[in-house]
């Protein structure tokens, strides 16, 4: 068996970068960019207003008080998209909103607050500095500069950045196309419900919800009975996808078929076993640049699994840099022991205590259990030579979706 670390590195020295494609600004949110994206245009695009106010020259108001306010003869208005029609000289001042041009000639804009207005003729109150309330053109971003860069992974801040540089598309990565197949004679999908001694296929649905998570597109193959040339058939289907993800069908039993049909199929087997629990009876294979991943059949051992092997390959394929779940010192509360041998992922909680992280493992860790995954945001990593933690040792955590 491998480790889980020969493991991991064996699927990733397999896993080619997807090309790219060019998408609207709303479908690249969450993906990796594969452009340089640079400004056409200083932002802002010219001197703006910070405030309601009034813009006028530091000079005329440097004696301005409450007691003495100085006097100024409002000659203009400027507005947000439509700035003053005229300058502004010596006494003069112009009516500002947030965000309007600067006028020329004025060199400050002081706060609606701060002054009084009758008709035309303002008082000011208090004195103002050069470039007082004035977002200069270019104080963001100026013509030119490099603003994104390849690798990055788009966030709305991005989206509003690329708006705002008038981008409507931008090039990123594209998704992994990742086929999904469960197997075994005893699965019913959904709408059976009603037929009796069988078990509704959660692993198809948890797969796809963990692909869609991972930055992939779920492709469903539907369900497999225990027979080789049934699964051969529904693999066949798996032609133009990427990734290949199986469950069950992958042990030493009887009727486990998965590697002999994958062998068949020409993939070429990397690996077959790894040195955890859950997860142990799990495969990976190549078929020239396809990856194909035949998993356990509990679910608790497939999502597992996904999580150390799969989802980690998805990103790199994404285009991602950072790959690995955050791994975190915990307290444990409770008590843990296994067998040495073993990499043990245990099902937790985690929560902060006196500014410490703290794990709980959560239910049962039977990796039948579908109850206790989903409780879960995080797994306790529990070293192969590792036999016993006491409450208040500590412990590794990976902390999953959700986990603090």
């Amino acid at each position: 068996m491998l480790t889980v670390e020969e493991a991991l590195a064996e699927v990733l020295s397999q896993v080619p970068v997807m090309p790219s494609e060019k998408v609207g600004i709303l479908q690249a949110l969450g993906r990796v960019l594969a452009e340089e994206v640079a400004s056409p245009r200083d932002l802002p695009p010219y001197d703006v207003s910070q405030m309601d106010g009034y813009a006028l020259r530091a000079a005329d108001v440097r004696q301005a008080s409450p007691s003495s306010p100085v006097k100024l003869s409002i000659v203009a208005r400027s507005v947000a998209g439509k700035g003053a029609d005229r300058p502004i000289g010596p006494g003069e001042a112009a009516r500002v909103t947030t965000g309007a041009p600067i006028p020329a000639g004025a060199d400050a804009v002081v706060m609606q607050e701060e002054t009084e207005r009758e008709g035309d003729t303002l008082r000011v109150k208090l004195a103002s500095g050069q470039r007082d309330f004035i977002r200069s053109q270019g104080a963001d971003v100026h013509a030119g500069d490099r603003v994104l860069v390849p690798g990055a992974l788009l966030s709305p801040a991005h989206v509003a950045l690329l708006a705002s540089l008038g981008r409507s598309q931008v090039r990123v990565h594209q998704r992994p196309r990742v086929a999904i197949l469960s197997t075994g004679d005893e699965l019913c999908d959904l709408d059976e419900l009603d037929i009796g001694g069988r078990l509704v296929d959660s692993n198809t649905w948890a797969l796809c919800a963990l692909v869609l998570a991972a930055g992939g597109e779920p492709v469903r193959l539907g369900l497999a009975k225990d027979d080789p040339e049934e699964i051969a058939r529904r693999l066949s289907d798996a032609s133009r996808c990427d990734v290949v993800l199986t469950s069950a069908g992958v042990s030493v039993g009887d009727r486990d078929y998965v590697k002999e049909v994958l062998g068949k199929l020409g993939v070429e087997l990397r690996f077959w076993r790894v040195a955890m629990k859950p997860g142990k009876p799990l495969a990976f294979g190549t078929r020239g640049t396809q990856l194909f991943f035949a998993l356990p059949g509990n679910p608790t051992s497939a999502m597992v699994s996904f999580e150390q092997f799969v989802r980690p390959a998805l990103l790199k394929m994404g285009g991602r840099q950072s790959l690995a779940r955050p791994l975190m010192k915990a307290t444990l509360d409770g008590t843990l022991s296994k067998k040495k041998g073993l990499v043990h992922f245990v099902r937790a909680r985690t929560q902060v205590v006196d500014g410490a992280l703290v794990a709980k493992p959560v239910g049962r860790q039977d990796s039948g259990l579908i109850s206790s995954m989903a409780e879960a945001d995080s797994l306790i990593v529990l070293p192969a030579d590792l036999e016993r933690v006491e409450p208040g040792g500590e412990i590794r955590v990976q902390l999953l979706d959700g986990g603090r």
